[in-house]
């Protein structure tokens, strides 16, 4: 009899059950953990903070640690979905509607995102495995999600912290902050994180902003939903009294936010070139060119001598206003890889409108074409009581300094 009460006790076998539960709650501690800094990261580094951008760098850290695929998943989607908190409200904000709409596009938009990352992710590296595999697979799922079709929606990528980290270095400090994310996902991560905070640190005490270039000027608009809807005289007169306001004997060129002239039409043209008649003064505006199968998002450049479509969109932003999903409804066409440089002022620019302003692959393929200045734009009305515009301009401040350009800004809030 006392044999076979001892083999029944739960004692018997210290490899069983017991041990199995204890190693599981382990596991999942260890997960929600994972989970909840992914959330941290993602709100901290996308707070809008230029120099907080370098949080996002520890994503790839997390995303390799986790214990499974469907971890891996979850640590993706609380990183994008903590870093594009601010698209629910902005949604509800544009559509005047409840926050459901908003919240269903928060978690489609964030589908790419935690696919790509839990597909391409693999267990911690064994004796059949390198270290090398995954780190691979980590560069790869950063590449898809910077390029169509992908990068559509690819936004929060830690490789924006290139510019925070590496200012002036421009494709080698792309190079040297791709090594440093792949690193992130090896055995040899903390060693990779001392070395990035300690570039973070030094850039951090001797940070600057990004230049304005020599005779040209920003101006931001506080008009709300207003601007690009009100097509009357008078709001054509306002904004040209604001241009030759804003202007001294040294300007030459002044930046416009998006959508600010309304519809492009020759009436708009002609009031704004004749008001320029007597000033030496091109204008880069926003307008929208409208045809009989939709429209374009476009800035325009005017003077007393000219006036010209000078950049067409090549993102613009998806579902409110690209939707090749809907073409019969007369949306913004996307003009992807088009017009990445354009001459203005006598300068090579970089123009990014808005949405183009949140992903990865508009800005790296304008410096493809080495550009003399970045000119951005955006109507961020719609983002209130959130921190997109915020988020954008920090983006931009990044590949403006990672590359060493000058930067003109002008916004609508």
């Amino acid at each position: 009899m006392t044999p076979d009460i001892l083999d029944r006790s739960p004692t018997a076998d210290c490899s069983g059950s017991p041990g199995r539960s204890s190693q599981s709650i382990r596991e999942r501690i260890r997960s929600a953990i994972l989970i909840a800094l992914a959330i941290i990261i993602g709100a901290v580094g996308w707070s809008g903070f230029v120099l907080a951008l370098p949080v996002a760098m520890l994503f790839p850290a997390l995303w390799a640690m986790s214990p499974s695929r469907l971890v891996a998943a979850m640590v993706s989607a609380g990183y994008f979905l903590a870093a594009s908190r601010g698209l629910p409200q902005g949604v509800a904000n544009f559509y005047t509607v409840d926050l459901w709409p908003g919240l269903l596009l928060w978690l489609a938009a964030s589908a790419s995102f935690v696919i790509v990352h839990a597909m391409l992710w693999t267990r911690r590296p064994g004796k059949a495995q390198s270290e090398g595999g995954r780190a691979v697979r980590y560069l790869a799922a950063m590449i898809v999600m910077a390029l169509p079709p992908f990068g559509i929606a690819g936004w929060a990528q830690p490789i924006t912290a290139a510019g925070v980290l590496f200012p002036g270095w421009g494709w080698w400090g792309l190079l040297a902050i791709a090594a440093g994310l792949a690193m992130l996902t090896s055995r040899y991560w903390p060693a990779a994180a001392v070395a990035l905070i300690g570039f973070w640190f030094w850039s951090a005490a001797s940070w600057t902003a990004p230049t304005l270039p020599e005779g040209w000027k920003g101006v931001d608009l506080e008009q709300g939903q207003n601007l690009g809807r009100d097509a009357s005289l008078q709001h054509h007169r306002d904004l040209i009294a604001t241009v030759l306001s804003s202007a001294d004997s040294s300007t030459r060129v002044i930046v416009f936010p998006e959508s600010a002239l309304g519809f492009w039409t020759p009436t708009v043209e002609r009031v704004w070139r004749d008001a320029l008649r007597d000033h030496d003064i091109t204008v880069i505006a926003g307008a929208a060119v409208l045809d009989g199968s939709g429209y374009d998002n476009v800035l325009a450049a005017i003077s007393s001598q000219a006036a010209e479509i000078l950049y067409r969109e090549r993102m613009p932003v998806p579902g409110s206003m690209w939707q090749p999903w809907w073409p019969w409804t007369g949306g913004a066409r996307a003009h992807f890889f088009a017009n990445p440089v354009v001459e203005a002022g006598g300068n090579r620019i970089a123009p990014l409108i808005c949405y183009e302003q949140l992903v990865v692959w508009p800005a790296l393929q304008s410096m493809l074409h080495s550009p003399d200045i970045i000119v951005t734009t955006g109507n961020g009305w719609w983002t209130s009581d959130t921190s997109i515009v915020a988020i954008q301009q920090a983006s931009t401040i990044a590949w403006a300094r990672l590359f060493g350009l000058p930067l003109v800004s002008a916004f609508n809030r």
